[in-house]
């Protein structure tokens, strides 16, 4: 729980970007009883008594951060257009850049743990794995010597615990072919370890990377207006 929190208030003085959904914090919040279904109640008496209790016909939650309601990135995909599933592609990957020049590595990239604002922008709420991006090794993907360790299904070689393989994202992420082109053609950086690291070193010499609030590629000269 002590972790849980640690990462909210990492993400309260941290967001620069307006990558990582806004959560509002509640102390001793009451719903009546009766708007619960009852397989949630048992569920929440399983699984959080310690924090959750009824008031007579209240259900009381001693301590809760509430969420705006997203679109999780993977559904969206699902009943999307292909021009509004690539839009939403292409703002991922935007949407991992920024993070990483504000010193945010999400930890866990898969699209469940995105979503989409009835705006189409993508941000990140899932919290469990957060970190610092300057907390993370990157490393580069060791290349098998022979076709056992390629076939193995564990890794063959030795892994760290703050170790992160940029390379190896792709394979997780449930994307189509047009979809896997997209993120590759604009932002094919961000899954090799030299971006990473490049940001690691401008981040420790104390440069403040900017973090543009529209799409780069929207930018236009004033002289072309």
């Amino acid at each position: 729980r002590e972790e849980v929190l640690a990462k909210y208030q990492l993400v309260f003085i941290h967001d620069r970007a307006g990558r990582l959904v806004d959560a509002q914090e509640f102390r001793r919040l009451r719903f009546p009883r009766a708007r619960f279904a009852p397989e949630l109640l048992d569920e929440l008496e399983r699984e959080a008594s310690s924090t959750v209790h009824e008031e007579g016909t209240d259900l009381v939650f001693d301590h809760m951060y509430i969420e705006r309601r997203l679109t999780p990135l993977n559904l969206f995909l699902r009943s999307a257009s292909a021009e509004a599933a690539e839009r939403a592609v292409l703002d991922y990957g935007q949407c991992i850049r920024d993070l990483a020049y504000t010193n945010i590595f999400p930890g866990d990239l898969l699209l469940k743990n995105f979503g989409v604002t009835r705006h189409g922008r993508v941000i990140f709420y899932d919290y469990d794995e957060l970190c610092r991006v300057t907390d993370c090794n990157f490393r580069d993907l060791p290349r098998a010597e022979s076709h056992e360790e390629e076939m193995r299904a564990e890794a063959w070689f030795y892994v760290g615990e703050s170790d992160v393989f940029p390379e190896s994202f792709l394979s997780f992420l449930a994307f189509n072919d047009a979809q896997r082109e997209a993120l590759l053609r604009l932002h094919g950086e961000i899954l090799t370890a030299g971006f990473w690291r490049a940001v690691q070193q401008r981040l420790a010499q104390g440069e403040v990377l900017e973090v543009l609030p529209y799409h780069p590629h929207r930018v236009r000269v004033a002289g072309s207006l």
